[in-house]
């Protein structure tokens, strides 16, 4: 009787994929990072184990949002304080700083547990087209 593969930390090797994320959906570029984060396009995956690699966005700045989310969605937080809730709409975070929007989008798709922080670790987003992981000889990922 055959058992089922499960991954061994010992058994993964982590490569490096750049998303270039220029004239292209918030959320398209999202999924796509937060699969290759949690490991779902190798063959190897388990889900209890981190078998995904590294992630590089960049151009953060040039994400489309669709519709009329830019003027209507709203980044929002809170204090913790009474009347500390801050509401932002994404147009002026966008100005201000459109990899948090990119960062947020992602790690809202991984685990919200001590797996999920894991994985959030090897992701990297850059406003613009430049990055300084070209040691690590990044593969570009189409979709």
């Amino acid at each position: 009787m055959k058992t089922t593969f499960m991954a061994k930390p010992a058994d993964i090797q982590r490569k490096w994929f750049v998303i270039d994320a220029a004239g292209k959906p918030l959320g398209r570029v999202a999924t796509e990072a937060a699969r290759i984060l949690r490991g779902k396009h190798t063959p190897m995956y388990t889900p209890h184990v981190d078998t995904g690699d590294h992630v590089i966005v960049i151009n953060a700045a040039k994400v489309v949002l669709t519709g009329k989310k830019l003027d209507q969605k709203m980044y929002t937080r809170h204090s913790g304080y009474p009347g500390g809730l801050k509401q932002i709409p994404y147009r002026k975070m966008m100005e201000k700083r459109s990899e948090l929007i990119v960062e947020k989008a992602i790690k809202g798709m991984l685990p919200h547990n001590r797996l999920g922080e894991q994985q959030a670790k090897k992701l990297k987003v850059y406003e613009g087209s430049e990055h300084p992981h070209q040691a690590q000889k990044p593969e570009v990922w189409n979709f």
